[in-house]
């Protein structure tokens, strides 16, 4: 039994874009930053568990939001 398929050289395909080391710092510093804000909600401020996940996560999806629109505006000026 034989199966026909394209092989595609290695010089074709496209390489992903890498992610530089400061970007990935930058989001580890992001998640520290919100896990914190968290912790700092439900054990400082004593609102609730539900809440302090609501105001982290929110705060999260604004910051990703953000980092949308700044690099669409990056991209669009190349």
């Amino acid at each position: 039994m034989t199966v026909d398929r394209e092989v595609v050289p290695e010089h074709e395909q496209t390489p992903a874009g890498e992610v530089s080391t400061a970007t990935v710092i930058a989001y580890a510093v992001a998640g520290v930053i919100l896990l914190g804000w968290f912790l700092f909600g439900w054990l400082v401020l004593r609102q609730g568990f539900v809440d302090s996940v609501g105001e982290s996560a929110g705060a999260g999806f604004a910051l990703l939001l953000i980092i949308s629109v700044v690099g669409t505006v990056r991209r669009s000026r190349r």
